[in-house]
């Protein structure tokens, strides 16, 4: 059905970002609570962002997975677009890293499963994610991973990484070099991403732009000695500058790490609102 933002009540706001923001809400009529991202038109366009969200919403909509960041449906005013959102009670998983600085073999493993669970879904459906970093990656109530954000430019993450090099981390040496990409960006990303969840920085991080440039090109890895070997094994087959050489996802799946550690719980399937 077309919704209105009558049809809501608004709570506190989860997030800020460029565009707008993102708000706690209770559909009146069922009582179902979401997240309502607002979005002003004006400075949409502004940014020339509109076809990106108009993508987004298509692509979004479609997806269907447990660690995937449900769009329930969308609507518009004269100055706004409204996205209603799964609520993700557990907020993101950026804001716990930063306070518990590293995560443990347990939670990473987990992280991993759910998210090469996700992105064989995704990469399916042709959809490939290409931003895959701890701000995009919200929580459930049980601690289950949902990514958010498919590649929108319009959801400034409320926290931005402090290193200069924020956006470069995760970059693909092929993206950097300027090549054609296509889904395996993604399994360089989660390699990065598991190398920072267990070490607390991402693995290419510098003082400089050129510098961490040049570290991606080369991939330049180190490892702690801290680091379990069965990880840095999974890392070191995820982070391979050949794009073909990279360990496909039903691999990361089936690593040995990864089945020893991952202790994945599967959400009971939830009720929805009408569409």
């Amino acid at each position: 059905r077309q919704f209105k933002i009558d049809d809501f009540e608004i709570g506190r706001p989860l997030g800020k970002g460029k565009f707008g923001n993102v708000y706690l809400a209770r559909e009146k009529n069922s009582q179902f609570i979401v997240a309502l991202k607002v979005l002003f038109k004006s400075q949409m366009e502004k940014e020339g962002v509109e076809h990106q969200l108009r993508r987004e919403i298509e692509i979004q909509s479609h997806l269907r997975h447990p660690n995937i960041l449900r769009l329930y449906n969308y609507f518009h005013d004269r100055s706004r677009v409204y996205l209603i959102l799964e609520y993700a009670p557990r907020g993101e998983l950026y804001k716990e890293l930063q306070k518990s600085h590293t995560f443990d073999q347990q939670r990473t493993a987990t992280i991993m499963e759910e998210l090469a669970d996700a992105l064989i879904y995704c990469h399916g459906k042709k959809v490939i994610h290409r931003d895959i970093k701890p701000e995009n990656l919200l929580m459930g109530l049980r601690g289950e991973l949902k990514i958010a954000d498919f590649g929108w430019s319009v959801h400034a993450p409320s926290l931005r990484r402090k290193t200069m090099c924020g956006t470069l981390d995760y970059l693909p040496p092929e993206m950097i070099e300027g090549r054609t990409h296509d889904e395996k960006v993604d399994l360089w990303c989660i390699g990065v991403l598991c190398y920072e969840l267990l070490v607390g920085n991402p693995p290419f991080e510098s003082s400089s732009h050129s510098e961490t440039y040049r570290r991606i090109t080369k991939v330049d890895l180190k490892f702690p000695s801290s680091m379990p070997s069965g990880a840095q094994d999974l890392i070191s087959k995820l982070l391979r500058h050949n794009p073909s050489e990279r360990l496909p996802l039903t691999q990361v799946l089936a690593h040995p790490w990864v089945q020893a550690h991952s202790r994945r719980v599967l959400p009971p399937c939830s009720s929805r609102p009408a569409h």
